[in-house]
């Protein structure tokens, strides 16, 4: 392991140790998973691993309107009226 330091509010390290002494962990075993689930929610793709997906799937899907790209601010306040509605 690499010991290194970091800096917490005072609200962050009160409520980081009652939640250690609450699970019976340490705060840094807290920390470490904290991090590995930042990681995991990341993932390892970078940024051109995601714009590649991204790009992927364009053209992949029609919403059978055809002023979509026009007309696109109306469609969605349209959208937003029903679901107020409904």
């Amino acid at each position: 392991m690499i010991r290194t330091q970091i800096q917490l509010t005072e609200r962050q390290s009160s409520a980081l140790k009652r939640f250690a002494a609450d699970e019976g962990v340490s705060m840094a075993s807290l920390v470490r998973l904290a991090v590995d689930r930042l990681l995991a929610e990341r993932g390892s793709t970078g940024g051109a691993e995601r714009r590649r997906r991204a790009l992927a799937v364009v053209g992949r899907f029609r919403s059978g309107l055809g002023d979509l790209a026009e007309e696109h601010d109306r469609h969605l306040a349209d959208l937003a009226a029903g679901e107020r509605a409904g």
